[in-house]
Formats: structure tokens, C-alpha cells, sequence
């Protein structure tokens, strides 16, 4: 590990204790795209905007796999009997992570930057204190908030964004659930580029990482 990537570490660690987004690149050779992390317990309805307007892709909430065992939470492709479920093929890893969708009990519609933010912050709830009675009771599924389960090792088994912002998670003693977002790029309709990706991350004082960056500061 070098300075470097223990101060940028360090950084994105406090940034999450304080509530605080953080980027996170996975690699040229995976997605090959920043996510915009949040902890979920510091979610509120003008992070969930920012998440809509700055980032532009897909809100999620990542659980550990300790925590989505417990919640009894499957990987939706197990639970599928249909066609398009068979032979499903990524070309930059060998599973989905996906889980159910949910909405909290007491939203409306549930898709509202409000609705969102309280699925999300109960989600974190969840995480830190797992109860599949209580869980069922809370939310409704299907949802507008999509869940991840991250995978057992973590970084040690995956490399995607959900086991990154789990792990950052953890470093920072935070509940194992955060929230993730690609970034796009309001131009071209892809991937924001790494390059505008720090720029953004500069503009707005928030830490931007590279994933090896983050996983030999955290030691995995």
C-alpha cells in the first residue's frame, strides 16, 4: 500500500462516517464505470436528487451478504422461471447481483425523491439490526428501490461497486448497506470518463477512487 492510496482510503472513510458521498471507479477491464456511494443511513430526498441529476443511472442499495442472508433476501435470478432468465451472460462478470425491489410501507407511490429517501435510510435500519419479521413488516415488494447482495468475501470475490461501497461501509463502522449510482454522461448517453469523473469529484470536494486504490488501502 502507498501514501497515496492510504490518504485517498482514509479519506473516502471519513467521508462516509460524516455522511458524505464518495466515486468510486471499478476498472477499465469491468464495467469501466464511477458510481456515486453514499452510506444509506445519510440518504435524504436532496441526496436521492443529486443521485437522479448528477449521476443519472440506476439507485440501488447494496447489502452485505450476512445481512441479506439473514433478511432471507435471494439473488432475483435464482427466484426467475422464465426464459429470459436462463443464459444470463454478463460480459464483465459472472453473476448479477440483484435482489428484490422494495418500497418502505409508508410511502405513496415510492418512486419520489422523498418516498426513495425513506425507503433507503429504513434500509440501513435493517442493516444494522437484521429481523426478517420486522424486515416484512417494513417494506413492500416489488419496489422502486432496488437491492444488491454483495458477495460473501467481498473484495476478495468480487470486484464491483457493491462490495467496494460494503466494504468502505464497514472500514467507516457504518450499517453494511450503502447506496450506488452510475454515473453517465449527459453527452454521450455512456459511462462518465474517469477524467470527468474526478473532475465532478473536485468541483465537489468529494474523494474520488480508483478500485485498486481502494481495496490495497483497506487491505483486502
Amino acid at each position: 500500500m502507498t501514501q497515496r492510496q492510504r490518504a485517498a482510503t482514509e479519506r473516502a472513510i471519513g467521508s462516509f462516517r460524516s455522511g458524505s458521498p464518495v466515486l468510486i471507479h471499478d476498472a477499465d477491464d469491468r464495467e469501466g464505470e464511477t458510481d456515486l456511494i453514499y452510506p444509506a443511513g445519510a440518504v435524504t430526498p436532496e441526496a436521492v436528487s443529486r443521485l437522479r441529476n448528477d449521476a443519472g443511472g440506476l439507485v440501488c442499495v447494496a447489502l452485505s451478504a450476512s445481512v441479506a442472508g439473514r433478511l432471507d433476501l435471494p439473488f432475483v435470478q435464482e427466484t426467475l422461471d422464465h426464459p429470459a432468465a436462463e443464459d444470463h451472460d454478463l460480459a464483465y462478470d459472472d453473476r448479477s447481483s440483484f435482489s428484490l425491489t422494495v418500497n418502505h410501507r409508508n410511502t405513496r407511490t415510492g418512486i419520489t425523491d422523498a418516498d426513495r429517501a425513506l425507503t433507503i435510510t429504513a434500509l440501513s435500519e435493517a442493516a444494522g439490526e437484521p429481523d426478517p419479521g420486522a424486515f416484512a413488516e417494513t417494506f413492500r415488494a416489488p419496489g422502486h428501490v432496488h437491492l444488491l447482495r454483495a458477495a460473501e468475501g467481498l473484495l476478495s470475490e468480487r470486484e464491483g461497486h457493491t462490495e467496494f461501497g460494503v466494504a468502505l461501509a464497514e472500514a467507516a463502522d457504518l450499517p453494511p448497506a450503502v447506496v450506488v449510482c452510475e454515473m453517465l454522461d449527459d453527452h454521450t448517453g455512456g459511462a462518465l470518463s474517469p477524467a470527468d469523473a474526478r473532475a465532478y469529484a473536485q468541483r465537489h470536494d468529494l474523494p474520488y477512487l480508483e478500485g485498486r486504490d481502494l481495496r490495497a488501502g483497506l487491505g483486502r
